[in-house]
């Protein structure tokens, strides 16, 4: 809590923060400034010279010019907790704690080259981070540098950063045969779980929207399901180096992901069989109890091994849907709504894959074309 008539607050990190206005932005919003000490003491001097040096108009104390990384990781991710969804917070909190502050955090940022930056990459790549994860990395680095200039302009050398490329994977897509034999499965002995299965592979619909899915978002009588939330196992960040994680359910991934997706008449009837009447209850278990995401995965990995299909993770369903759509000649610019993208790219390059069969029949029309 902060002192009384003072912006001044104890951190969780044991420092004290003392906030003042700075300025104003053009729309209005106060733009704060921050001043940081071991103590109540400190921080409170640090803020008075500041406000005392924007009272006489003179330059703010450079005392940021000193402070290593670590204390601007700090700093940005605090100002960062009001603008991102949760998960994106904790996102970037798992790279500073886990990444750069133990590597770069003892530096300070107006000695970070190119070089650096270049052997900090090649470093975590050694470690056998994925390309997109040392990419996800060097973003953050690069953002809080930015920051950091941000604070102390005219100070910093020019950094270029060399993301890694990344190695396209095919994508695992069941066959028209593994498809058939695994709905089949999933049909016999039905429960509310391997409906949810089902329904992902004629709606496309993610994991963690899946496990959010209630019955007030099914209507049987329009035939459409409402897309509004998601649900997903996050590190409780609150409670640090404790290493406890904890079910959150929120908007989903992006605007564009909330959706109304149309039902066939054989998804309405098999929902129907399984409506228990009430608005709360969530499809998945029929009550008001969730399942979470990696509990349907779990049961995901044991269906697939009693069908005999090997490989198969949840998003092989949202694969496989998209796939069988263009098969079918689905128009793209609604597949790409349905699956939930901002853009009609993403489906093509990340969930549209072409069987031989399609390849084949293809050629087959070209041929009959100019021969």
């Amino acid at each position: 809590m902060p002192r009384k008539g003072e912006n001044i607050f104890k951190r969780k990190d044991g420092r004290w923060e003392a906030r003042y206005v700075k300025g104003y932005e053009l729309s209005g919003k106060i733009r704060y400034g921050f001043c940081y000490g071991k103590t109540y003491r400190e921080a409170k001097e640090k803020v008075t010279l500041c406000k005392a040096a924007l009272l006489a108009g003179a330059p703010v104390p450079a005392a940021n010019r000193r402070r290593r990384l670590s204390f601007f990781c700090g700093e940005w991710l605090c100002l960062e907790k009001g603008k991102v969804k949760e998960s994106t917070y904790v996102k970037y909190d798992t790279i500073l704690k886990n990444h750069i502050i133990p590597k770069l955090g003892g530096c300070f940022p107006q000695g970070i080259t190119t070089q650096l930056a270049e052997q900090f990459k090649q470093e975590l790549m050694v470690e056998g981070l994925s390309a997109k994860t040392v990419r996800d990395i060097l973003t953050v680095l690069r953002t809080v540098l930015k920051y950091a200039e941000a604070q102390s302009p005219g100070t910093f050398p020019a950094v270029e950063i060399a993301y890694p490329k990344e190695q396209k994977r095919e994508a695992r897509v069941l066959s028209l045969d593994e498809q058939r034999r695994f709905v089949s499965y999933l049909l016999t002995d039905m429960d509310e779980c391997k409906l949810g299965v089902i329904l992902a592979l004629l709606t496309g619909l993610r994991l963690g929207e899946l496990c959010a899915l209630k019955w007030e978002n099914i209507s049987l009588s329009d035939r459409t399901i409402h897309v509004c939330a998601t649900m997903q196992r996050l590190r409780d960040y609150e409670n640090t180096g404790s290493g406890k994680t904890k079910v959150t359910i929120g908007s989903p991934k992006s605007s564009t992901s909330v959706r109304t997706i149309p039902l066939a008449e054989s998804a309405v009837r098999l929902c129907g069989l399984y409506d228990p009447h009430s608005p709360a209850a969530f499809l998945l278990t029929g009550t008001e109890r969730f399942m979470e995401p990696r509990q349907v995965q779990k049961r995901l990995t044991k269906y697939t091994e009693e069908c005999g299909l090997e490989g198969v993770h949840f998003h092989t369903i949202r694969h496989t849907f998209a796939t069988r759509c263009v098969e079918a000649g689905f128009e793209l610019k609604s597949l790409s709504e349905i699956l939930g993208h901002s853009d009609t790219s993403i489906t093509l390059n990340r969930y549209v894959h072409s069987s031989m069969e399609l390849k084949r029949e293809n050629m087959d029309k070209l041929a009959v074309a100019v021969l």
